[in-house]
C-alpha cells in the first residue's frame, strides 16, 4: 500500500496551524505546526534538488535532542532513508554505524567537528556535511543548514512510497551484550506503533499534553513524538539529562509528562529535589529502559502520587509493547505489591507468547522466552540475514531474548535476559530478581548481579553495588538482608561495593562490562 506521509502531517497543520508543536528549551526556540511543516519541507526539498537524496540514499543524524527533534520523523516526508546515531557514543562506534549505512549526507553539531578526525573521516568517506550553527571558520565540503534553506521551496513533496517496504529509518540496538545491529522499520512499523499506544485504555496522550524529551531522541524517547504529535500535544527537548534542569524545565513551562529511566528517578529521590522545584504539573511520568526496583517506585509514589507508568519496547519492538499504567500502579493489596514487579500487560494489537526452546507456548506461570508480534516489529537488520534469521521466527515473531513468564491476568513478569541467566549448582537464579532484592535495601543505590566461573558450582553469584550518599552497610549486613526474601542459593556469595556501575548513554547498566571483568581473571573452561 502506497502512503504520502507528508499529507498525513499537513492534515495536522490544517487543524493546528498555529498552536506549539515543538519547544526546544535550550535553543530557546519553538515552532507552530505550521512552522514545523513548513521548514521540514525546506530540509526535505534541500535534500533532493541539492544533494540528489532519492530512494536508496542514506543521511545521518548526529544530533543532540533540539536538533535531532527538527530533523527526525519529519524527514519522513523525502525518499532518502535516516539513520540515527547516538549523540553520545565514542568516535568508533560512530565511524563503524556509518561505514556499516554508507550515508551521502551528515547532520552533525559543530562540536563535533573539532573532535577526535570526525571531519577528516566524513571528507575521507565523501560525506556531505551539514551543521547546525553558523561555522566559525570556513571548512571545505561543510554546509551550514540555514544559508542552505534560505532559497529552498517549502512546498509539499509529495513523495509516495510502500509502507510495508520502504526502509523510513535505521537505528543500531542499544549494544548491552555486543556490537550493535542495524534494525530496519517501515513506516507501517512507525504509524502501528503509534495506533498501538492509543488502543490502550488508559489514555496516555492527549491534546494538552507538553511531553518534555530528557534521554536521547535517537533512542527511546522518540517513541513518544509521533503520539503526542498526532494527538496535537506538544514536543518539548533538552539535551542533557540534568535533574535541575529537568525540574526546572517542568516548573517554568508546567509540563504534564516526561519519559526518565529508572536510574535518573533514584537520584531525583536521593536529592530530594522535589521540595525545591514544583513540580505538580506532571500527571505522566513513563519509565523504562531497564527494570524499576519496586521498593524504589513505593517511594517514588508517596512523594509524587499515582503518577507514573512503566514501558516495555526494544529496538526491534518499538516503541511500546507492554504497558504498566497509572491504575496498575495502585497499591492496596499484597497482590498489587506484586503487580509492580511486572512489565505490564501487552498493548492492543500486540500479540506476545511465553516460547519454550522448541518455539511451542507455555502455560501461565511458567518461565519462557518473550516472543512478540505486531505490526510495530521490525522485518529484520540490515545486511545480516543470520541475525535475522537467528532473532525472528519464520512466522515473523520477534525472539526478545527476555526470560519471563504471564499470569492468568495477562500480566508479564520478565526475570532476565537468556544470556543474563545464572546457572550455579544447576539452579537457574535470575538476575534481576536478586537486584531487586538488593535494591529494597534502604542503603543501596543501585547493585548488578552477574555470574562468574567457579569449579565446583558452574557459576557463582556476585554483586557489585553502589551505596546511597552517606550510607555504610557491610557485605555481611546486606547477606543477612536478603535471607528469607530469596532462596540461599540466589544469594551472592561475593558482594563488591563500588563507586558506579557501567552504563549505556541511555542509563542501562552494562551488565557485560561487569561480567566481562570477571570472566578475563578467569580461565573459561567451565560455563
Amino acid at each position: 500500500m502506497k502512503v504520502n506521509f507528508g499529507k498525513l502531517l499537513f492534515n495536522q497543520v490544517q487543524q493546528l496551524g498555529d498552536k506549539t508543536a515543538l519547544v526546544n528549551i535550550e535553543r530557546n526556540r519553538s515552532y507552530t505546526f505550521k512552522e514545523l511543516h513548513s521548514i521540514t519541507n525546506k530540509v526535505c526539498n534541500m535534500m533532493k534538488n541539492q544533494f540528489d537524496m532519492g530512494f536508496g540514499d542514506v543521511y545521518v543524524n548526529l544530533l543532540e535532542n533540539d536538533n535531532n527533534s527538527l530533523l527526525s520523523h519529519w524527514l519522513w516526508k523525502g525518499a532518502a532513508t535516516g539513520a540515527w546515531l547516538n549523540y553520545r557514543d565514542s568516535f568508533d562506534e560512530h565511524i563503524y554505524q556509518i561505514d556499516y549505512v554508507n550515508p551521502k549526507v551528515v547532520f552533525v553539531e559543530n562540536v563535533v567537528l573539532e573532535k577526535e578526525n570526525y571531519y577528516e573521516a566524513f571528507k575521507e568517506r565523501n560525506i556531505a556535511i551539514i551543521v547546525m550553527d553558523k561555522p566559525e571558520k570556513e571548512m571545505p565540503g561543510v554546509h551550514y543548514l540555514w544559508d542552505l534553506l534560505r532559497n529552498e521551496s517549502d512546498a509539499e513533496t509529495n513523495v509516495e512510497y510502500d509502507k510495508d517496504q520502504h526502509i523510513v529509518l535505521y537505528r543500531f540496538t542499544g549494544g548491552t551484550t555486543g556490537r550493535g545491529k542495524c534494525a530496519m522499520y517501515t513506516l507501517r512499523n512507525k504509524l502501528g506503533a503509534m495506533q498501538q499506544a492509543y488502543a490502550y485504555p488508559e489514555e496516555l496522550f492527549d491534546e494538552n499534553s507538553k511531553f518534555l524529551h530528557v534521554t536521547p531522541l535517537s533512542h527511546a524517547s522518540s517513541l513518544i513524538v509521533l503520539p503526542i504529535y498526532f494527538k496535537g500535544g506538544t514536543n518539548y527537548t533538552i539535551n542533557i539529562p540534568d535533574l535541575e534542569l529537568l525540574c526546572k524545565t517542568v516548573q517554568e513551562n508546567e509540563l504534564t509528562s516526561t519519559f526518565v529511566v529508572p536510574t535518573l528517578l533514584y537520584r531525583l529521590l536521593e536529592l530530594g529535589l522535589e521540595s525545591k522545584y514544583d513540580l505538580s504539573s506532571l500527571d505522566r511520568v513513563f519509565y523504562g529502559a531497564s527494570p524499576m526496583s519496586p521498593s524504589k517506585l513505593e517511594d517514588l509514589q508517596s512523594k509524587f502520587g499515582n503518577i507514573f507508568i512503566q514501558g516495555y519496547g526494544s529496538t526491534e519492538a518499538w516503541p511500546l509493547i507492554m504497558v504498566l499504567g497509572r491504575n496498575d500502579h495502585i497499591i492496596e493489596t499484597d497482590e498489587d505489591r506484586k503487580r509492580l514487579n511486572s512489565a505490564g500487560r501487552p498493548l492492543p494489537g500486540v500479540e506476545l507468547s511465553i516460547m519454550d526452546g522448541e518455539g511451542k507456548e507455555m502455560p501461565f506461570g511458567e518461565i519462557g522466552e518473550i516472543w512478540i508480534r505486531s505490526e510495530s516489529v521490525i522485518q529484520g537488520y540490515y545486511r545480516a540475514p543470520e541475525e535475522t534469521a537467528s532473532g525472528f521466527s519464520e512466522g515473523g515473531h520477534w525472539k526478545s531474548g527476555d526470560l519471563g513468564y504471564m499470569d492468568e491476568s495477562g500480566y508479564v513478569f520478565i526475570v532476565d535476559r537468556k544470556k543474563d541467566m545464572i546457572i550455579t549448582g544447576g539452579f537457574n537464579v535470575y538476575a534481576v530478581e536478586v537486584e531487586n532484592v538488593i535494591n529494597s535495601h534502604p542503603a543501596v543505590y543501585q547493585s548488578v548481579v552477574v555470574g562468574i566461573p567457579h569449579e565446583q558450582w558452574g557459576e557463582t553469584v556476585v554483586a557489585e553495588v553502589v551505596l546511597k550518599e552517606n550510607q555504610i552497610v557491610t557485605d555481611v549486613e546486606l547477606t543477612e538482608f536478603m535471607k528469607g526474601k530469596i532462596g540461599s542459593y540466589k544469594i551472592p556469595k561475593t558482594i563488591n561495593f563500588v563507586d558506579e556501575l557501567p552504563v549505556t548513554t541511555v542509563g542501562k547498566v552494562l551488565r557485560r562490562f561487569v561480567r566481562d571483568k570477571y570472566w578475563k581473571e578467569t580461565a573459561r573452561n567451565v560455563h
